[in-house]
């Protein structure tokens, strides 16, 4: 898939200057960012609706005592 996007030219300046010190490409740093981005915004988006359902009482909470009590745990 191809995919545009306008970078802001001091960005644009650290991304040249990376892809030149270490002898990779523009495009490789731009997958590594976004692959790497997409996983922290995926971490924070559904966590933030997870908490939002348990605020709601709409989630099930556990306590750490319970999970381990659970699990055999308890000594």
């Amino acid at each position: 898939m191809v995919t545009s996007i306008r970078l802001a030219p001091e960005t644009e300046q650290r991304l040249d200057f990376l892809a030149a010190r270490t002898g990779r490409t523009k495009a490789y740093y731009l997958r590594q960012i976004i692959e790497q981005g997409i996983e922290d915004m995926e971490d924070y988006y559904l966590a933030s609706e997870v908490l939002e359902r348990v605020r709601k009482g709409q989630e099930p909470v556990y306590s750490a005592a319970d999970v381990r009590k659970d699990l055999g745990l308890d000594n």
